[in-house]
Formats: C-alpha cells, structure tokens, sequence
C-alpha cells in the first residue's frame, strides 16, 4: 500500500488513542516482546533474527483465478476490519479455534497480525491454511448477508496470504524453544559419537532427533535406526514439517525406534500389478508364499518399497500369502499407484445412502420452514405508492404475456390431482430395511461351557464349536467373534461357567481335542480365543504362547486373512508391552503388508501401534502416498471407534496431501470435508465445523453430498451463533448451500423425487431472500420452480401443499409492489376450492386478496374481502386469524379516512388477540403499535403510550427481537417529539442501544449515542455534560471504527464543545482541531465548511472566548465559502462576523462585513435579511459617532420593512428605531426640531401598540423638547399632562396586579411595602424633573438676557 494509507492508518489510531483518553491495553504487547527477546537469546548461535509476528494479508478475490475484486468490496472488507479493530473478541475467539493468538489489525492494510506460542499450534495452523480454511473461516466473520445473498452466482471469497520464509523462521525458533526437535539432514555429515566408538554417520535425507546447543556445548543428535548419538558444533539440518514433527514426538518411544529407509531396491515406492520373483524362496509359516524364479506375482493391494513384505496372490495358481519385498522385481505392468486405496475398499467413514440422506434433508428443511402462509392470515402492513402511474408505465403487452404464462402453469400445478394424504417416500419399505440390517448384522451362536472330567472322552461337548470354528473360509460371524473383548467372550459368547478358569480349561481341552482330531482352524481359532482371555486377564506370557501356537499350526494357505490379522496385531501388542523390540518389528512388518494388501484387515486391529508404525516409516522414507494411506487408516480406525479427538489430526493431514494430490485420488474431498466438520462439531468448534461443511458443499459432486452440508451447516450454524436450527434455517449464510444444492437438480422424466427436492430447497431459499428484503430473487426463484413442473409427471406435493406455497408466492407479489399479479394467482387457487363448503384454506385466500385489493386501491371490493374471511374465522372459530381479519379491516378503515371506525376494528382486534395463547406475538404488537400511532395523531397520547409500552412488553416477553427495536424506536420518537419527556426518552434510548449492540449494526448504534448525548447535553447541568461526554465518545469510536469521517468529524466537534462548556478550554482547542484534521482528511470542501462554521458557533455561542470564533469565520471558513461559490454560506457568515465583532466593539471590521452581507442579501433577494444587515450598519454607524449614516440606514430599515403591520412586534421596532432617530437628532445631531418629529412617530407607533411605558417616555421627551428648545408652552404642557397621567396609570394598575396576585396576608403586606416603595420613587423622579425643568428654564433666561441687554433693561 502507499504510504499515505501507512500514515492515515496510523492517524486513525491516534485519534482512537484521544477517543479513549489514552487507555491502552499493553499486556499483550509485553508478552510479545518478553517472547521475542526470549528468542533471540536462544537463537544467538544460530545468528537468526526470529520475528515474533505473522502478518495475514486479506484480499477479495474474484473467479477461480483469484482476481482482485472491484473497491467496493475491498472497502467493505476494510470497513468490516475496522469494526474488529476496537472489538476484537469475535475475531480473537475464531483465531483461538484456529490455533493461533490475535496481536493486531492493520484495517487500512487489511492485514492481520497474529503469533503462535508451541509448534503444536503452527502445525494446525499451516494445516488449515493449506486446506483453505482460514479464507472461509474469515468469510464467515466479516461477509455480511449482503454479500451471501447476491454473488450467489459469482466466485467471490477471501484470499488470506502470509509470508512462509517468516513463518518458517517462527516455526525454526519455537522448535529452539521447545528443545528438541525432528530434522532432516541436509547434506551427508558425521557426528561424534558418544555411545559407541566409531563416529555417526548420516545421509542426505535422513531424518533424527536433534536437540539444540545448552551452554556452548554443540548439538546432540540421535539416529532413529539403532538409536546411536552423536554431537556437532553447527550440524545441516532443515526442520521437518509441522505434522510429521507433531507425530514423531508425540509417538511412543518404540514407535519413534525404526529404520524408516527402503527395505530393498525396488524402484517404485508405492506400487500396484504384477511382479517378478529374483529367486527362489521356501515358506517358512504357513501365511507365506513359496516362489520360484521368474514366477510372476500378483501385487494384492499395494507394494511399498519401505516394508518387508507385501501381500502377493501367484497368477499361476491364485495361492495368496505374504512376499519379501526383496525377492521382486517390476513387470512390465507394474506401475506407481495414482491412488491410496484398495480395490473393493469401503472409501467413505460413515453411510451416505441417497435415499435416506435425502429424506432427511427435506424433513429438517420443513422442519425448520418459517413458512405459515397456508395457515395464518396476512397483516396488511404493505405500503403502496403510486401503483397506479407503475401500472401504467410498464410494458403491458409483454406484462400480459408473463401473466398469463403464469396463470396457465399455476393451473396445471392445480389440476395435478393427488391424494391429500400423499407424502414424499422413498423406494423401498420398512420390512426390506429390516431385513437388510439383519443380513448385515449376523448375530453369534451361544456356546454352553461343560465341566472338564480327566480322563473322559469330552468330544461330543465340543461339536457345537468345532462345527462353528472348522473351516477355511471366512464368515461374517468369524469377524465379530474376532473382535470381541475378553469381557464378552466369557459373559455372553460362552456360558455355563462360573469363572474365566472353568472357560480356559474348557477351551484348552477343546484345542488339544482339536489338536488331536487335526482340526488345524479350530485349533487355530482356539488358540486364538485363548490368546485373547489369557490377555485379557494380563497373562501376556501364556497368551503369547496361545497366538504363537495359532501362527504354527499347519494350514493349507492365507485363507482367513482377518484371523491371521488379528492374531499378528494381538501377538505384536504383546511383543511391544515386553520390549521385545526385534520380534515386534518382525510381526508388525507382517501385519503392514496384510494392511496394505487387504481392506477389510483394518477391522482386525485392536489398537492403532501398526498403523502409527506405518505412518513413521512412510514419513521416515519420505514416502507420501503410504503416508496418505496411514492417515487413512488411522482416521478409519478412531472413527469406527468413535475416538473423534484422535480422527481429526489423520484426516486433516489426509486432506492436505489430498490436495497436494489435485484430484488424482478415488477419494471424495467433499466426504473428507464433511466427516471433519462432524467431528469438529463434537468437539465444539463451531468456526471449523462451518467451515467444513462449506468446503463440502464447494467440492460436492453429487446432489447426496450437498444435502449432507446442508444439514452439518445448520447444526453448525445453531452452534457458532447460539441460535435454534430454525434461525440457523433463515441465516444468510445458509443460501450458498442451498444454492449449490439446486444446481445439481434436473428434472427430468420419471424425477418426480428430484422435484419434491427441488421444491423443498426451493422454498427455504426463498425464505432467506424474503427474510432480507430480496423479494424480486425470491418471486424469480420460485417462478423457476414453477415452469419447471415436469407435466408428464404426477406431483409427489400433496394439494394442500402445493396452495399454500402458491399462496405464499402470491404475498411475495404483494411485497414486490405486484398486488395485480398476486389477485390473479389467489382468483386461480379460489378457483380450485370446493363450491358448496368452506375451508380455512379459503378464509386465508380472501383475507390476502383483500391486502392485495387494498394495494391496488379497490377499498369496497377490499373490505368485502376482509368481511367474509371473518365470516370463515367465526364459522371454524379461529380466533388467532379472526383477530388479524379484524386488524385489516382497521387498518383498511384508516385508509379510507375514517378513523373512527378504524380505532373500533383495533380495538377489537386487541381484544382478541389478548385472548390468545403464545405464537400471534407479532402480529399482536403490529397491531398495537398501529392503534398507537393512530391515538398520537388524534393527541390522545395517554391512549398511545400504554399501546407502545403494552407492545414492547409484549416483545421483550416473547423474544421478538425486531419487534423491541420497531416498538423501542416508536417509544423514542413519542418521548423526544410528539409527548416530550427528557428522562423517559432517555431511558429509552439506551435500550435502544443495547439492542442495536444485539443486531451488530455499528452505525445505527452510533447514531443512537449520539442522540443520548445531545439529549443530557440538553439537560444543562454539570453531571449531564459529563454524561453526554461520555456518549459522545462512544458514538466518536464507532464512527472511526466504520471509516464514517464525517460524523467523526462531527464527533470530535461535539467532544469539543462539551468541553468547553466544562471550561476545561486546554482541551477544547485540541479536540476542535483533530475535528478539522478529519474534514480536512475528506477531501469534501462542503463537510469542511459545514464543520468550520460549527466549530466557530462553539465559541460565537457562548459568553467565554467569543474572540476565537473570528478565526474560524473569517480566516478559514469564508475564504472556503467564497472559493467554493457557496452564496449562502459566505451571507450566513458575514452576518455572524459583523454580530460577534459588533459585540467585541471592532466596528470598523463589522462594517466591512455587513456591507458584503447587504451586497449578498440585495443579490438574492432575502429582503428579510436586507433588513437585518439595514439595522446592523445603523448601529455599527451609530457607535462609530456617524449619525448622518446611521439615520440613513435606520430610514432604508424602514423602507424594506412590510406594510401593512401585522404583528405587534412589527409596530414595537417602528417604536424602538423612531425613537432611536429622536434620540440621534436631539442629543447627537443637536436638531430638536427633527428629534421631534420622530419621538411624533415613535409615540404613533406606541399609541397604536397602546405600550403605555413608551408613551410616558415618548411624552416626556416631547414635552421637554417643547419647553426648552422649540418653545412651544402650550404643547409642552399638553405633553407633560399626557406624561402625568401614564405615569398614574401605570403605577395604579401595577399596584392592581400586585394585589391581585397575593394570596396572603404576608404577600399582601409585601405589596404595599413595594407600592410605597414605587411611589416615593415616583415622587422622587417626579422632582428631579421639575429640578431639571427649572434648571433648563433658569439656563435660557440667562442666555437671552445676554443677547438682548436692552429685553432686560426694559423687563426691569
């Protein structure tokens, strides 16, 4: 990536660091490092730098080529990586799973950066990365239904890549670690030994224990062949993958003692067909074969070069037994097998019947169908907008065309008779199953144990078991009695006896009997049976003699391969308890071939030592295939032993070179993936067992292993989500099953089963589309569905089956804004009902074809509808559907206007379903929160919050849980709007959030602590600001989490502006400019200037620091504004700019301002805002002491203000600016004539208003303006009388008032008090203006007398 994105990631985080005040979770971060150092300190000698961290880079990829995705959907993944930024429990918890530890996430990178802890965890994790889990696992985490639903028919999926040098570093220092470690040698070196006298010596390829240096010593390795030690300073190695590492140290010590290189020279590893015998070789025992030289030798199963012997089968005479590896060459067709398994060879782990995995399928599908359409009535909740000018638009030759296609295929589905009580079967009955479970299950004969008396013939107490064991071929009772325990062969196979003695005697005697009579199988079954009590019973001795016995009894060749098996694996077990390491090796090497050789062997094995001795020495040769065959066979073995723990390793590593193999084995992945993700289930991985079944459906090649997924998805999926199947069913996720599965349907003649498939799988994506507003891909799939009805086919879908779900694709119709389409299919399934009785069935059609009668606007025809549906309800008494009936009829009331009919069909429909039982919850709440809404609008709010609260009560009781977020909404919205209540709405608010926390939806979530925040902002109180601080944290951390930066922006402006009214103005500067950074980091010119002017208010808002909102005006945001052309903004700012600087006393500044806000206002024609700016320069003039200028802006003021008054304000300011003018003139100016002439209109203006005060002010002003400057005594004293009588008025009805409002005594004594009060003030006014009059009066008669000497001389 760039390193602008390095440098945005980086400031994302900071700026979470602010959100969070700092906190940081450093723990990890410590282990980490306390890890690494660790390391390096092991490491030194090896001068290796171990890194302690493994980045998984994340990309969208598109198609099988792996195509980078468009930058939609890499920002979705982006986006979705953020979110785990901040929470990352989710994500730590699926890593946990995957055998790995969460360090950090890189969202802009979309890396993530994880560690691992042993080598035990690095092998799982190379293993699921191999196999492709880690991808799929992440798509489950991060895709959202979104993406599940429509690239259904694209390859998109999640490309996860990590750097293998790095993790094979952190693997190489783990192994240092741990101390001791598996390596193959690079090259060919001797060691010295320390347990014999000559040195070690080791090829190229060999692999050995080796433990690291410990206090300068050099390195210590052990030889697997003959376990010889030796030492080097720095010796070549390369560590061995993590599973062979994994397995070679978790073996037992003799298992981990072998020579693991080819036991001859025969040039193919693993090989199939014919070969040649080198020499002539003479059967020692009776399971070898004898050969000549030349003979050719049929390879019975495989031949691998790393054993001693194979199972070989003469082409001369078909004699089968056990070959040295050594004494064969290749033939002409013997090649290198192209596959692990065996001819004949059982390949799956568990049945995989098609019948009954089908039938299975189908029923967990209905059983988990959401799909009540056939049965409960449809609330009419659809809202529709002009259906009509839709209607009108679209094609109707080509609409009328589909329209009819589709009534003539629904009518042929309808007229498919069949019997009501059909239902989907499978070939075959009950007894045929019966009779097949028994012919597979043979049971064994019970023989009677007889006292043992010396020196009697006791023959005939033994020919019940001798003609039960006689007998060369092998039986299905021979499998079972060979793999019995000694516990039920003396409890239930034998009885008679008391004790294990009597039965060993018994038997002992039979074997000599048998001995005797040369019954050599029942000898050797004897033997066998001997062998298996005496080990039972710990007597490993004896029973060594009893199967060593078995082995040498004279038999005429390998016929019961399983006894011979059994015996080798019981007698090898025995060999191993002893340490007796060579005869172990002998027989094991025996029992290999018979296991490589013949598939029904496998069953012969009590424990797993040969198949982990295979396992080794295939990894010890370097032999993949016979390593892929072990895993097999150790995978089969735990799981017919129901040992899932141990299964699970084997089938992975099988899976692995699986896929190594691409495709050239018989085996199925898509089986191989679904065993796994069951035995994941077992063991509560939910992560992987999802996964699993995913990668099963991804691989399936047949339509059975499609429905296998299916049903592991959903127990799956129940599992990792904690929801019921019937969730799981609805999930999103479900939709590439169930769309993989109808790929491999086709219909076609005689398929009629395939179509009940069909229809199944259907309808429950259907649902899922449906359930996620997808209603177009559902109404699409169905209408597939439909034409493709085989009609040469009778349908295996019962009637009342097929119109339920025509029903249903009827209200999909609906939904989809087709109401038309939708009366057709209902008038056709109407149709078809019987004429002379009524069914339910009926009462559902017509309550739907009045909602689709409604869409349309037909309201008669709809009520009509409506009505008889009731009539059906009330016939067959149907309460739960007469009360949606009754709902609809409202609803369909208030449509048409009249409410009061409409709140009659609520209410009763509310009285009716609280009647009811549990199931109608959410129709019951629908219909509540209706009746709500409509007693809000008829301001009955009482009426309304008992619904909405009756209606989320009802909701958190049943669980509802989009029912508490609608109900919960409504209840905000009344609290904050209609009914306003601060505490309520915000209690509300807060449930809202912890549901919203429920849903995952980040967004709305933020959205909602937003709103709490403002709503204690409103508050106004200290604790309420902390408070919606807080909150507005919150709210800052999601929005930085989900990349929104514009509500980021507006987050960290508001953390701003809280703080500043906390006067904690140190970091309100901050939070302010890390707010701009964001607006800035957009690029959007409109959010930055939006975002200016706030921060501005901030300050311009409040009384403190008002001087700091000039420079986001002026100096960033109007520059911005004028740049960018926004005409209104630039306006809006200029008129801040030219009040807060009017305020500061700047107002030469403030002029400049209010003269481009005139120029703006005059241009757009805001004459209102003329009118502002008009006052505001008469003012600015005004304190600039340019009073020519100010009174011609007060008069242009007046020009543009609107005539005739309307409103009392209107006159009040004509009062206020004439008044203002007066006192310009008079006191400014020095013209009393005009100062009168405006105190004339001002007392106009007040007289029309009847505001007395300003008349008493008005009036004395005139009266001193006439007495003193224009001397007119006449008026003067009219005016002063005027004044005189306000002056009483106003005092009188103020004492009035007063007295008026006391209540008591006390009040009323306080009221004379103040009346006093009042009047000596008046009195004391009242003479201060006589004082000043006569002052004013002494004043002029001083001046005249010194104009005029002579006025004087003769005045005297």
């Amino acid at each position: 990536m760039s390193a602008g994105s390095d440098q945005d990631d980086g400031s994302r985080g900071s700026r979470r660091k602010i959100c969070e005040d700092g906190q940081q979770h450093p723990e990890a971060a410590e282990e980490f490092n306390s890890n690494a150092a660790s390391l390096k300190r092991t490491l030194s000698t090896c001068e290796e730098n171990i890194p302690t961290a493994l980045p998984m880079l994340l990309d969208v990829v598109r198609g099988p080529e792996c195509l980078p995705a468009d930058e939609e959907l890499q920002d979705m993944l982006r986006g979705k990586l953020r979110i785990l930024q901040s929470d990352s429990i989710e994500v730590s918890s699926l890593f946990t799973e995957l055998s790995t530890h969460l360090i950090s996430i890189n969202s802009e990178e979309k890396v993530i950066f994880v560690t691992f802890k042993t080598s035990e965890e690095i092998w799982k994790f190379t293993t699921y990365y191999t196999i492709g889990f880690l991808g799929q696992c992440l798509e489950n985490l991060l895709f959202d239904h979104k993406y599940w639903l429509s690239f259904l028919e694209e390859d998109i999926t999640i490309k996860v890549s990590v750097q293998e040098d790095k993790l094979n570093l952190i693997y190489k220092g783990i192994l240092m670690q741990e101390g001791s470690l598996f390596a193959v040698c690079s090259t060919n070196q001797m060691f010295d030994s320390s347990t014999s006298g000559g040195d070690l010596y080791l090829e190229q390829g060999d692999i050995a224990q080796f433990e690291p240096p410990f206090l300068g010593s050099g390195w210590t390795v052990r030889c697997l062949a003959n376990g010889a030690r030796g030492t080097a300073p720095k010796p070549a190695l390369e560590p061995i993958n993590p599973f062979h590492q994994w397995f070679l140290k978790s073996g037992a010590e003799s298992i981990l003692v072998g020579d693991g290189k080819p036991a001859c020279d025969f040039p193919l590893q693993f090989a199939r067909g014919t070969c040649v015998a080198t020499m002539a070789y003479d059967a020692e025992v009776p399971d070898e074969l004898s050969v000549a030289p030349a003979e050719r030798i049929i390879i019975e199963g495989l031949l691998v070069s790393c054993f001693d012997w194979f199972t070989g089968r003469k082409e001369s005479t078909g004699e089968v037994g056990l070959v040295k590896t050594s004494l064969v060459k290749p033939s002409t067709d013997t090649c290198n097998s192209a596959d692990i398994f065996l001819d004949g060879e059982k390949l799956t782990f568990f049945s995989l019947q098609e019948d009954k995995v089908t039938k299975k399928t189908i029923t967990l599908l209905k059983k988990t169908s959401q799909n009540d359409t056939g049965h409960n009535y449809k609330l009419d909740v659809i809202s529709y907008q002009d259906f009509e000018k839709k209607k009108s638009l679209s094609s109707s030759s080509k609409v009328d065309t589909k329209r009819s296609d589709l009534k003539r295929d629904i009518q042929m589905i309808l007229d498919q008779r069949k019997d009501s009580d059909s239902v989907f079967t499978m070939n075959g009955t009950l007894d045929d199953s019966v009779l097949a479970t028994e012919a597979k299950n043979p049971s064994l004969p019970c023989f009677t144990v007889h006292p043992v008396i010396e020196g009697n013939d006791n023959t005939e107490n033994f020919i019940p078991l001798f003609s039960f064991l006689e007998g060369q071929d092998y039986k299905a009772e021979f499998g079972i009695l060979y793999g019995l325990s000694s516990e039920i062969l003396a409890s239930s196979t034998f009885t008679g006896h008391s004790e294990e003695d009597e039965l060993i005697a018994f038997l002992g005697v039979a074997r000599e009997t048998a001995r005797k009579k040369r019954l050599f199988w029942s000898q050797t079954r004897l033997c066998f049976l001997l062998g298996k009590l005496c080990a039972g019973r710990s007597k490993f001795s004896q029973a060594r003699v009893y199967f060593e016995e078995a082995l040498s009894v004279p038999q005429e060749g390998l016929m019961d391969i399983r006894l011979v098996a059994s015996i080798y694996s019981n007698l090898a077990a025995i060999y191993l308890l002893q340490k007796n390491t060579q005869s172990f090796f002998v027989l094991t090497e025996r029992l290999v071939a018979l296991l490589l050789g013949i598939p029904d062997c496998l069953e012969s094995l009590e424990d797993n030592f040969a198949l982990k001795y295979i396992l080794k020495k295939a990894i010890l040769s370097h032999n993949k295939m016979a390593e892929a065959r072990a895993c097999h066979l150790l995978a089969k073995h735990h799981w017919a032993r129901a040992e899932g723990v141990q299964a699970v390793p084997y089938l992975e590593r099988l899976l692995v070179l699986c896929a190594e193999a691409q495709g050239t084995w018989s085996i199925s992945p898509s089986h191989g993936y679904l065993t796994l993700g069951k035995l994941y289930s077992e063991l509560r991985l939910p992560h992987l067992s999802v996964t699993s079944a995913r990668k099963a459906s991804l691989q399936s090649s047949t339509l059975t292993d499609c429905l296998s997924s299916i049903e592991l998805a959903l127990n799956s999926l129940s599992r990792l989500y904690g929801i019921t199947e019937q969730g799981a069913a609805a999930s999103p996720q479900m939709a590439p099953y169930l769309h993989q599965a109808l790929s491999f349907t086709q219909v076609q003649v005689g398929a009629c089963d395939q179509y009940h498939v069909i229809y199944q799988l259907t309808v429950s994506l259907c649902q899922i589309f449906c359930k996620h507003s997808m209603v177009g891909q559902a109404i699409c799939r169905m209408h597939t569905f439909i034409n493709s009805n085989p009609l040469s086919q009778q349908l295996t879908i019962c009637i009342p089956e097929r119109k339920s779900v025509l029903i249903w694709l009827a209200w999909l119709h609906i939904d989809n804004n087709e109401p038309d389409v939708a009366l057709d299919i209902l008038d056709s399934v109407l149709a078809s009902m019987p004429e002379h009785c009524t069914i339910p069935l009926e009462g559902v059609v017509l309550n739907m074809r009045g909602v689709a009668l409604r869409c349309i606007g037909d309201l008669r025809r709809a009520a009509e509808s409506y009505q008889a549906a009731v009539d059906i309800c009330q016939e067959y008494e149907d309460m739960a559907n007469w009360a949606v009936a009754q709902a609809n009829q409202g609803l369909l009331c208030l449509k048409a206007g009249a409410k009061g009919l409409a709140e009659s069909h609520l209410t009763e429909a509310v009285q009716l379903f609280s009647e009811l039982d549990e199931g109608h919850e959410a129709d019951f709440i629908t219909v509540l929160l209706k009746l709500g809404q409509h007693y809000v609008k008829q301001h009955q709010l009482h009426y309304g919050k008992a619904c909405y609260e009756w209606a989320l009560l009802l909701a958190i009781n049943s669980n509802l849980f989009d029912c508490q977020l609608t109900v919960t909404r409504h209840l905000c919205n009344l609290y904050g709007c209609d009914s306003p209540d601060q505490a309520q709405c915000i209690i509300y608010n807060k449930y809202l959030v912890k549901l919203l926390r429920c849903t995952g939806d980040r967004e709305q979530e933020g959205d909602a602590l937003k709103a709490i925040s403002q709503l204690y902002l409103n508050l106004g109180t200290e604790r309420a600001y902390r408070a919606a601080l807080d909150y507005t944290k919150s709210s800052l951390g999601i929005f930085i989490d989900l990349g929104f930066r514009e509500k980021e922006a507006y987050g960290w402006l508001q953390a701003g502006k809280i703080y500043h009214l906390l006067d904690q103005t140190e970091l309100v500067d901050l939070y302010v400019q890390v707010a701009q950074d964001v607006a800035i980091s957009t690029g959007d010119t409109k959010i930055l200037l939006k975002l200016l002017e706030a921060a501005g208010d901030i300050f311009f808002n409040n009384c403190q620091d008002r001087d700091k909102a000039i420079t986001f005006y002026r100096d960033h945001a109007l520059p911005i504004a004028e740049k960018s052309s926004c005409v209104h903004t630039r306006l809006r700012l200029c008129n801040k700019l030219t009040e807060l600087m009017h305020n500061l006393k700047l107002y030469e500044e403030a002029v400049e301002f209010a003269l481009t806000a005139l120029d703006i206002s005059i241009t757009l024609g805001e004459h209102l805002n003329e009118r502002v700016v008009y006052h505001r320069l008469a003012s600015l003039y005004h304190c600039l002491d340019q009073y020519e200028l100010a009174e011609h802006y007060y008069l242009k003021t007046l020009t543009v203000c609107p005539t005739p008054l309307l409103f009392d304000e209107e006159t009040l300011y004509y009062v206020r600016v004439y008044q203002t003018l007066g006192d310009i003139m008079f006191y400014n100016l020095k013209d009393p004539f005009d100062a009168a002439g405006y105190y004339h209109l001002a007392l106009a203006a007040s007289m029309d208003l009847g505001n007395k005060r300003s008349q008493l002010q008005l009036c004395t002003r005139l009266a001193t303006i006439y007495h003193n400057f224009l001397i007119d005594r006449e008026l003067s004293l009219i005016f002063y009388q005027k004044a005189r009588g306000f002056a009483a008025e106003l005092n009188t009805s103020q004492t009035v008032k007063t007295i008026r409002k006391a209540p008591g005594e006390t009040e009323l004594a306080e009221v004379k008090i103040k009346y006093k009060k009042r009047m000596l003030q008046e009195m004391e006014l009242d003479l201060e203006i006589k004082r000043r009059t006569l002052r004013k009066l002494d004043l002029e008669i001083q001046k005249l007398e010194r104009e005029d000497p002579m006025r004087t001389a003769k005045k005297k």
